[in-house]
């Protein structure tokens, strides 16, 4: 993909704005950049920012149109880059994708790596650890039971966060309706995948470590510095790894092609996205619309790489889609500022993005 020159600028100048607003407490209110995943509970007040383009339901739709962009992008990613597995295998593509999203969130973030104290590295560096599983486990999940299966299954991961700490009888009936899906997913067949299961529940688990340390990271580091710097050390360490792979698997054109439109998609693209939708949609409505995601994956799944899901997986993830969008729509506005609940632009990192699932959320559910 080409970003006209134009165009591309302004929108890393406007990163870098967003960065800076964000040491300001004054300007917090504003739903800037920084609410992109970036920086934690605090930075999405629920409110449309300042600087929308257009008001009420033009706002709105633009806002959707974005959200459903991002999304069906990053699951059109993780797709296509499992068109480059049987090349270079899960590690290939996940390498190729966090050197995509380390450089755009490089450009983005301009951490200054000098005036990080010990207090801001250690979180840091166990944000970039669950960047680095996370996306691991979640492409290595996707080779053994497919796209759908795999982001339902670590979508888990930001429900369960929300519903541990809650009180209330209905993200109590959330969590069985939830616990009742997966047990449908994971039932014994002859063509179970456990290893698979385990590697997807793995990336939930590392899911919901990254909303918790992104909310360290979030007060203890300046704007979107703290995860540029987790997803840059994240890079940095898939070299090697990466590395060794394209040399003991000599990559075609056609799969690196893929990887790198797979980081692309997935990193940049839903960056972007999520980065300009938070402008023009309430935090909540955007944590309710990336409950969709799973679908997306589903039907990514089932287009680009023939996998279809029969009708009971397709109920359980309607299930726990449902759970996800009552949990965070039934949420207190306060919960959801404060980080209490489920962070919306939290969920758009699992699988997407180092910063936002960013997710691969997002960017990357890095």
């Amino acid at each position: 993909m080409h970003f006209a020159r134009p165009t591309a600028t302004p929108i890393l100048g406007t990163m870098r704005t967003g960065a800076e607003r964000a040491e300001n407490p004054a300007a917090r209110g504003i739903a800037g950049p920084e609410t992109a995943c970036a920086v934690s509970g605090g930075s999405g007040t629920g409110e449309p920012g300042a600087g929308t383009t257009g008001s009420g339901g033009t706002g709105r739709g633009a806002g959707m149109a974005l959200m459903l962009g991002g999304g069906l992008s990053n699951q059109l990613g993780a797709a296509t880059g499992a068109l480059a597995f049987p090349v270079i295998g899960p590690a290939g593509v996940v390498a190729v994708r966090q050197w995509v999203a380390g450089i755009v969130l490089l450009l983005a973030g301009r951490p200054r790596f000098r005036s990080f104290t010990a207090r801001q590295w250690w979180p840091v560096l166990g944000l970039a650890g669950v960047f680095a599983t996370m996306n691991l486990s979640l492409y290595t999940a996707i080779d053994h039971i497919g796209l759908g299966l795999a982001v339902t299954l670590e979508f888990l991961g930001p429900l369960a966060v929300a519903l541990i700490a809650s009180r209330r009888l209905l993200d109590l009936g959330c969590a069985l309706a939830a616990a009742a899906a997966v047990v449908v997913l994971v039932r014994p067949q002859p063509s179970t995948d456990y290893p698979g299961i385990a590697l997807a529940l793995l990336a939930a688990v590392c899911w919901g470590c990254y909303i918790l340390l992104n909310r360290t990271v979030g007060r203890r580091v300046p704007g979107v510095q703290g995860s540029a710097a987790a997803a840059a050390v994240s890079a940095v360490a898939y070299l090697p790894i990466g590395a060794l792979v394209l040399v003991r698997n000599p990559p075609t054109a056609g799969a690196l092609g893929f990887a790198v439109v797979a980081g692309v998609l997935s990193s940049v693209v839903p960056f972007l996205a999520d980065l300009l939708a938070l402008r023009r949609v309430p935090a909540q409505f955007f944590g309710v619309f990336m409950s969709v995601n799973p679908v997306l994956a589903a039907l990514a799944g089932a287009v680009v790489l023939g996998q279809r899901p029969g009708w009971p997986e397709w109920a359980a993830i309607v299930v726990i889609v449902g759970a996800n969008a009552v949990a965070t729509l039934a949420a207190p506005r306060a919960e959801i500022v404060r980080g209490g609940g489920i962070d919306p632009a939290e969920q758009r990192c699992g699988e997407r993005t180092a910063v936002p699932t960013t997710p691969d959320h997002a960017i990357e559910r890095t």
